[in-house]
């Protein structure tokens, strides 16, 4: 198993090989997986970072890993105006659902019960199977952590 031990980051180093993974997997520092050409890795990366589309991984043994975002089933939400939009933003938001947001749209992993609470909202719904590529959060780079005081 090839350890992989930095993340380069966004770079234009070329890559040996790629390693496809979809968004839940990218969340992980720790994580054993095989990559596109058939290598075994081992990752040990700071944790709490999310591994992007595009980042370059090094091996112990200098070998570059350019990660890609793996397609998986998601929900896509289209608002008819901004109000709808917002309100359903605040909604899931509230709820902490992990979104994806663009201009008057927004993604989710699918759950059916977030599905319905969508529909309810005004959204028009598409399902997918798509890279996910989900708001890092309010607190990301910040130099912080968000706590719950309980």
């Amino acid at each position: 198993m090839l350890r992989i031990t930095q993340n380069l980051g966004q770079t234009d180093a070329p890559a040996d090989d790629t390693l496809t993974l979809p968004f839940e997997l990218r969340r992980k520092g720790r994580l054993r997986a095989i990559s596109d050409g058939g290598t075994e890795l081992g990752l040990f990366l700071e944790r709490g970072r999310v591994l992007m589309d595009g980042d370059k991984l090094v091996s112990e043994v200098g070998r570059v890993f350019e990660v890609r975002a793996g397609a998986e089933p998601v929900i896509t939400a289209h608002a008819p105006d901004w109000p709808t939009f917002t309100r359903a933003c605040y909604h899931l938001g509230n709820r902490h659902v992990t979104l994806e947001i663009g201009e008057c749209w927004l993604r989710f992993a699918y759950d059916h019960v977030l599905e319905h609470l969508a529909e309810h909202l005004g959204l028009r719904l598409e399902r997918d199977h798509v890279p996910f590529h989900p708001e890092s959060g309010a607190y990301h780079g910040l130099g912080g952590h968000h706590h719950h005081d309980h």
